[in-house]
């Protein structure tokens, strides 16, 4: 076995949770490693240096202070995508160390759900994903790094809503970067640096971790650009929210057709590709069975290859009722509209917008937001939010509630599959660097189904390998204190072998058959080299080791 080629022991051995490998593993998709080691990097915002995988970035300036006193540097927005370089004014670069810090922070094999929020700049997209963390403050069941419960009472014993206890939304408390004016502010795409936990409807506990993108049509980005970063969001998104101001206009329906048609070319591809797979048997008879039609998980050509996008309305006039605490009423008159405007048209051009927009998505809604009031428009606004209107509070409180209800917060899912932290950060990986190669121009829609193909198969190798090693190591693991004949151990191996294989075939069901295929022999390759392993381990636990003459 050669050394640059250890034994995976664990899924553990993707997380900072230390390994139970009898060697150092280097097949780890890089969350663990990027989290615990420390290093350098200039994303646009300045130097910055890494601490351990229970830290976050933090300036260098700051560095030697946070060792010294174990303080946890202050939560804040992390650039996981910039946008322009010095050669290129729409380059896209992907921040891979700053994405395998934050999803470091989810326990491993936790489901990961991603709200993003997307729209023309200078639409409150920031404002109100800071009002998201002020909600998530007061009501997750815990944070990162907090082993007891921490779910906040929405009536806590002053009796005020949560919403009321916020002062400020000021930068030094932790908000995404916001300002009020006319000019652009967020660039790239930036995440939460700490995932909140919150409990799904099936008592599970969900990772949440929220997006701000750069604001679209702001007279320096091209319709490429745009195209690229609302289509990187919509892929890597479960909760994905569109931001449009006061009213749904057509060329809002335009552009989110466009956008996510690619969406649809992509998944009708993978069909394509899946139904033109060729069957191939294997002599051995134990072998791949990764083109045959029974036992692969076949996708619904119905099913919309996006899960569930929300048109928010912002600064909306129009609501009939007179009762500003008549929030259900609202709420009524929010659908009305949606059904109005998704409403079939007799034009054939209007007809067939809508109809892309509802192919692509499995669940679309509407939510409508007032004006916060004039004093938070102000270039001198600082987060005071007495000055916030009352009645966008109460929407807003409401609105907050929906999005993170526990009926609503569906995970990340790909092919009906649901992700974990390790497998998301393995399809944004590729789907980023997938824009880093091209730039502003927008993929075509076999070069998106090749990036998440890659992406599968990475992660039905990881999945099938960690599936062998886990059962081998009750056998014969460096925990293990029994030895076992080799006959007995070969039979172990035999019957771990098949399931690591059942879970790989399970997982790599579409897309190109000669890169599954080439993916399953790494698979068989990697096990008979953790095999020989394993036999080395048991061989030295055999009692009569050194008597034989």
């Amino acid at each position: 076995m050669d050394d640059d080629d250890p034994v995976i022991i664990s899924e553990k051995d993707f997380t900072p949770t230390p390994s139970t490998s009898p060697l150092p593993t280097d097949e780890s998709v890089g969350a663990a490693e990027a989290a615990a080691s420390r290093s350098s990097s200039d994303n646009g915002s300045g130097t910055e240096t890494e601490l351990s995988s229970s830290k976050m970035t933090v300036d260098t300036n700051d560095v030697d202070a946070a060792d010294d006193l174990d303080i946890e540097p202050t939560p804040s927005a992390r650039q996981i995508v910039s946008v322009g370089t010095e050669s290129d004014s729409y380059a896209f670069t992907f921040h891979e160390e700053e994405l395998n810090t934050i999803l470091a922070k989810v326990p491993a094999g936790w489901k990961v759900c991603v709200i993003s929020v997307v729209g023309a700049f200078r639409t409150g997209k920031s404002f109100l994903l800071s009002w998201f963390l002020r909600y998530l403050e007061e009501n997750c069941v815990r944070k990162y790094d907090e082993n007891d419960a921490n779910a906040a009472d929405d009536t806590n014993q002053d009796g005020k809503k949560w919403y009321e206890r916020v002062q400020t939304l000021n930068q030094h408390e932790g908000s995404f970067d916001w300002r009020g004016g006319k000019e652009r502010n967020t660039t790239g795409m930036w995440m939460w640096s700490e995932p909140y936990f919150l409990p799904r409807e099936n008592g599970e506990e969900v990772a949440i971790l929220l997006v701000d993108t750069q604001g679209m049509f702001d007279h320096e980005t091209t319709v490429g650009l745009t195209a690229a970063i609302f289509g990187l969001s919509t892929l890597l998104s479960s909760y994905q929210i569109y931001n449009v101001d006061k009213r749904i206009q057509e060329d809002n329906l335009q552009q989110l057709a466009l956008f996510s048609e690619y969406g649809r070319m992509a998944f009708e591809a993978e069909e394509k590709a899946a139904a033109m797979g060729v069957v191939e048997s294997n002599e051995e008879g134990e072998g791949s069975n990764v083109n045959k039609d029974d036992g692969a998980e076949k996708a619904d050509p119905k099913k919309a290859p996006f899960q569930k996008i929300q048109f928010l309305i912002r600064d909306w006039q129009n609501f009939d009722t007179e009762d500003e605490t008549d929030i259900d009423g609202m709420e009524a008159e929010m659908q009305s509209y949606l059904d109005h405007v998704l409403a079939e048209r007799a034009a054939s051009d209007l007809k067939e917008t809508r109809e892309q927009i509802t192919s692509c998505f499995e669940e679309l809604s509407c939510f409508m937001m007032t004006h916060p009031g004039f004093a938070v428009i102000k270039n001198k606004y600082t987060g005071d939010t007495s000055q916030i209107d009352s009645l966008f509070m109460n929407l807003l409180d409401r609105y907050c509630q929906k999005v993170f209800d526990s009926k609503s917060l569906q995970p990340k899912t790909v092919r009906g599959r649901e992700l974990s932290a390790v497998e998301l950060c393995t399809y944004i990986k590729s789907y980023a660097q997938m824009f880093e190669e091209i730039g502003s121009h927008f993929p075509k829609a076999e070069t998106m189904l090749d990036a998440t193909s890659r992406a599968n198969n990475a992660n039905a190798v990881t999945l099938s390998i960690t599936a062998y090693t886990d059962k081998m190591n009750t056998v014969a693991g460096p925990q293990s204190h029994d030895y076992h004949k080799p006959e007995d151990l070969a039979l172990f191996h035999k019957e771990a072998r098949k399931q690591a294989l059942l879970a790989f075939d399970d997982m790599a069901n579409f897309g190109s058959r000669k890169a599954i295929e080439e993916a399953r022999d790494t698979v068989l390759q990697k096990l008979e080299k953790d095999y020989d392993v394993f036999v080395s381990l048991n061989s030295g636990r055999n009692p009569l080791l050194g008597f034989e003459t």
